[in-house]
């Protein structure tokens, strides 16, 4: 069965299942179907360690009778049994609680962005051989492994993801597209046998030619890892502290859970009464992108069949929006902004708009500080802000990077590292759905000796 007659089978089973929902007295019945192609390698000195070739699909249901919701999910594709299921699942939606907010999302005005102008699928991936994926993490590997400063690897691995997407709800919605994810990453270790350091690189993208190369990969990782070697200890101290890339994702995936519509209605931030208020200074400007050509969040219909069109988070320091779907939505008399994953909110293209400046410049201009390279552990607090991290870094001397450091904890505030972020990089790059370019805060607080 060629693609295009699966599609086809799929967008009819689903639409099939939805009038057999309303002939079962639903109010209204959400029909998704997605069906995923999933490789993994994972390879270590040079010996594959792991591979998995699998295929899933599932079917997930949602049922509302008299506001009330019920969820089913079957990957049995038979029809008796789906008719089954989904007869239960309108029987088990009759004993929920009511709430006045359920529902699916109402009809759109806007019509739908065409898939293909999206770019979020490769051909090429879906044709690659199993002796070219195991190759790539092989090859990245055994380049690293070729400077004589890396004592260990912890692995390279390749990955692809080939992804059907079909949604089909009773008021009118039906459509379905296909996206491919590809990634391949490397973790190494350096050193001597008492100094161990380790780190790691990684690369995901939509279209196999848009990744990095297996060279590219190894030498990046070898670099990060080597820097850290001989790392100090230092002692506590208020400094200026400037975020890689990496780093600043990390802070905006923190205030991606901060903005979210759901954390805001159950009251576990501390953003939810700031909404038209000033959190950041002026330059800050967040957003969120759902229609972005071939990034790693676009799709053309979020989970609901929300178009995701570019929500502005915070404009000029002023939190504008918040994220939802269509249920968080209508708690907090607000729309849905497309961000629908499943019964929660996701990010699609979540970023920190860069600057002008280059992450030399921004080093060079740094008398003293920290540069933040990896952080671990827990100690990330919605409801306050509150941030304390384990963290490793490249200690800053007149402008200059001097030594790596370690042993250290990196502490402050969401609320307040928005208003005293001094500069933003140029260097943002999508490297994952939630991401930003480098940025230097003025002061926080790092914990050592």
């Amino acid at each position: 069965m060629n693609l295009t007659q699966k599609r086809s089978n799929y967008i009819k089973l689903a639409e099939d299942l939805v009038d057999y929902g309303i002939s079962q007295k639903a109010d209204e019945v959400e029909i998704s179907i997605i069906e995923v192609d999933d490789f993994s390698t994972e390879v270590r000195l040079g010996e594959i360690e792991n591979l998995i070739e699998a295929v899933s699909r599932h079917v997930a249901i949602r049922v509302i009778k008299d506001k009330k919701t019920a969820y089913a999910t079957s990957s049995d594709f038979s029809r008796n049994t789906l008719r089954r299921v989904l007869k239960n699942c309108v029987k088990r939606a009759q004993l929920a609680n009511p709430d006045k907010f359920n529902g699916l999302p109402c009809r759109q005005k806007k019509p739908l962005v065409e898939t293909k102008t999206l770019d979020i699928f490769d051909p090429s991936i879906t044709l690659m051989s199993l002796d070219e994926k195991i190759d790539l993490a092989m090859n990245t590997e055994k380049i690293a492994l070729k400077d004589n400063r890396i004592t260990n690897s912890h692995g390279s691995s390749f990955e692809t993801k080939i992804v059907k997407n079909i949604l089909v709800n009773s008021l009118g919605f039906s459509n379905t597209y296909d996206e491919t994810v590809c990634s391949l990453g490397l973790g190494l270790q350096a050193g001597g046998t008492d100094s161990k350091v380790e780190d790691y690189w990684s690369c995901s993208r939509r279209h196999l030619n848009n990744l990095e190369s297996p060279d590219e990969i190894a030498q990046k990782a070898v670099s990060r890892t080597v820097r850290l070697i001989n790392p100090r200890k230092i002692i506590t101290q208020n400094v200026p502290v400037i975020f890689e890339p990496m780093m600043t994702s990390w802070l905006m995936e923190f205030l991606f859970t901060c903005v979210s519509g759901v954390a805001v209605y159950q009251g576990t931030t501390f953003l939810g009464d700031k909404l038209g208020k000033k959190i950041g200074n002026k330059w800050i400007n967040v957003f969120d992108d759902g229609l972005l050509s071939g990034k790693l969040g676009t799709c053309p219909f979020d989970s609901e069949g929300v178009l995701p069109g570019k929500t502005a988070v915070i404009e000029k320091g002023i939190l504008k929006n918040f994220l939802c779907n269509t249920y968080a939505a209508r708690r907090l008399h607000l729309s849905s902004t497309g961000n629908a994953d499943g019964t929660s909110v996701g990010p699609n293209n979540f970023y920190l708009a860069p600057g002008s400046k280059s992450p030399h410049d921004i080093i060079a201009e740094t008398d003293r500080g920290l540069i933040l390279t990896r952080i671990m552990g827990h100690g990330l607090n919605p409801l306050t802000g509150d941030i304390s991290r384990g963290a490793f870094g490249l200690w800053i001397e007149k402008g200059e990077i001097a030594y790596p450091v370690s042993e250290i904890t990196i502490t402050g505030n969401l609320g307040s590292i928005l208003n005293n972020i001094e500069i933003i990089g140029n260097d943002l790059e999508f490297d994952h759905q939630v991401s930003g370019p480098t940025i230097k805060i003025g002061e926080l607080t790092v914990a050592g000796q």
